[in-house]
């Protein structure tokens, strides 16, 4: 294995991590020398540290596209967008926190410490350009937030959650890391870059075309676990639900970006070698049974924390639909998997990068739409009740807008936008999947995706239904009020609201972010 030559130039794209990480290891260092219990100074340092990775993101969407290490990595928009997303969620995760955790004696410098960990290793996985790179750095954001979902120790629930998310995710892991030795061993390299031509000569060679298919089906399962795809989502409801609050924000924001950015990165590559019939499939078939199964599952629930838990299964779903527009042919065939000839005038390069607009435009919508959900959920629990599971009943809503107007119309806020209902960002997040999806032929999924989405859009309204027009529990105490709980509530809604009204400036930095390097 050759070395390669590491200039400065080859960190640039680290810097993000790298202030993540500074920052975390202060926060370690803080308790060593605190004296108080005041820790207020922690989230602030954190907030900080998340910002300015923030920032130094978005600045990567003006550079020109060109890898690092040797092939290990790369810089480029999509990265840098996909960094700036995940320093989005963490930032309003933190404010959330901030108030959950005093409330609770529970806050600590471990805690934030963790979640910068956490979100560099997300920013390194959007950059990673090689297998074994790439499942270094998931494993660094899976241990963090495996650490993260049982912070709160007291109590069954987050042991729990901790121990299964754990248990999952090892194999999930496991699965990844076999298909990639697999892969290695049919094309030779592990390096993305290489990987079309090589995997292309595999996949031409009789002998080797099970073993290369084999290998691509336990890396699309990997992630499909990461994504909680459905079938692959049997851990999400139990570990969102034990997981602290402000953590679930985190993981249903940031860890579903960072694994979606692997994904795409994997598969753009490998996708150019294979019959494009076999990922569209594979994803057209995930993408079904997600969107389905997770509104289905989320139509039950009273477990307000549970049904937004299945709904970000759902959300998953539409975001493999996106997904799938990157392998969609057209051809004469009819289906619901199946591709109608393009529309007159539309390319299947711009297809693309319209698809990875979509994708990211999504992920930043779901991020300030969900964070803000569980936010307010956060809000209005009450630790005597987390262990008898009633914190998250949708009664503990009833009355809301008599008892806390600005909080019901935030929620509302947030509902509609998961609903895709105008003028939120959730309706222009899914018309541009959904627009793209139609584009690329996809007719049949994209119908099942608006029926789909339909149906989720009366659970959504359930919880503004209980917030506005049922009376309020009698003898239910009032629900404390934390400064950046409510800091993060508005700068939520301001964000959805906005992103819905005026989506132009955010989608045409986007349009760069979708030209992936070597797409």
């Amino acid at each position: 294995m050759n070395i390669p030559v590491i200039s400065g130039e080859d960190f640039v794209p680290l810097i993000p991590a790298i202030i993540l990480c500074i920052g975390a290891m202060l926060l370690l260092l803080s308790e060593v020398f605190l004296s108080t219990a005041s820790r207020a100074h922690q989230a602030t340092l954190a907030l900080i540290c998340t910002a300015a990775a923030g920032v130094v993101a978005v600045s990567y969407a003006f550079g020109q596209p060109h890898l690092v290490f040797g092939g290990m990595g790369v810089q480029d928009a999509f990265a840098g967008a996909l960094t700036a997303v995940v320093c989005a969620g963490l930032f309003l995760a933190i404010l959330l926190a901030a108030g959950f955790l005093r409330a609770r004696n529970a806050e600590r410098g471990e805690f934030y410490a963790l979640a910068l960990f956490s979100a560099a290793g997300m920013s390194l996985l959007a950059a990673s350009a090689e297998l074994v790179t790439l499942f270094i750095n998931l494993e660094i954001l899976s241990v963090a937030t495996y650490a993260l979902a049982s912070y709160l120790r007291r109590g069954t629930r987050p042991a729990e959650a901790g121990f299964k998310y754990f248990i999952l995710g090892a194999f999930s892991a496991a699965l990844l890391l076999y298909g990639t030795a697999l892969l290695y061993g049919v094309t030779g390299t592990t390096r993305l870059y290489a990987l079309s031509d090589a995997l292309r000569a595999a996949v031409a060679d009789p002998s080797q075309r099970p073993l290369a298919y084999c290998a691509l089906g336990l890396i699309a399962a990997g992630f499909a676990f990461k994504v909680a795809a459905v079938p692959f989502h049997m851990w999400a409801p139990d570990v969102y639900e034990g997981a602290p609050t402000p953590v679930t924000a985190l993981m249903s924001a940031g860890v579903k970006a960072a694994a979606f950015a692997a994904l795409l990165r994997v598969f753009v590559f490998a996708g150019k070698a294979v019959d494009p019939k076999v990922p569209l499939i594979t994803f057209g078939g995930l993408a079904f049974l997600t969107m389905v199964g997770g509104n289905l599952l989320a139509l039950p629930q009273r477990n307000v924390k549970r049904m937004l838990a299945y709904s970000s299964i759902a959300h998953a779903g539409y975001l493999l639909l996106g997904v799938c527009v990157l392998f969609a042919r057209p051809s004469g065939e009819s289906g619901v998997l199946q591709a109608t000839p393009l529309l007159p005038g539309v390319g299947v390069g711009t297809l693309e990068a319209d698809a990875l607009r979509g994708i990211l435009f999504y992920l930043l919508g779901y991020t300030v739409s969900a964070v803000g959900a569980f936010g307010a959920v956060a809000a209005l629990e009450r630790r005597e009740d987390e262990e008898r599971g009633t914190a998250w009943d949708l009664n503990r809503f009833s009355g809301l807008a008599q008892r806390r107007p600005l909080w019901a119309v935030a929620m509302a806020a947030f509902m509609l936008s998961l609903g895709g209902i105008p003028p939120t960002v959730g309706f222009i997040s899914k018309l541009l999947i959904f627009r793209t999806a139609v584009d690329a032929g996809l007719l049949g999924l994209t119908v099942v995706a608006v029926l789909s989405s339909a149906a989720g859009v009366y659970y959504y309204l359930r919880v503004v239904v209980y917030m506005f027009m049922r009376p309020a529990t009698e003898g239910a105490p009032p629900a404390e009020r934390q400064l950046a709980t409510e800091v993060a509530l508005w700068a939520s809604t301001a964000a959805v609201v906005l992103l819905g009204i005026l989506p132009g400036p955010v989608t045409q930095w986007l349009a760069q972010a979708g030209l992936m390097f070597g797409q």
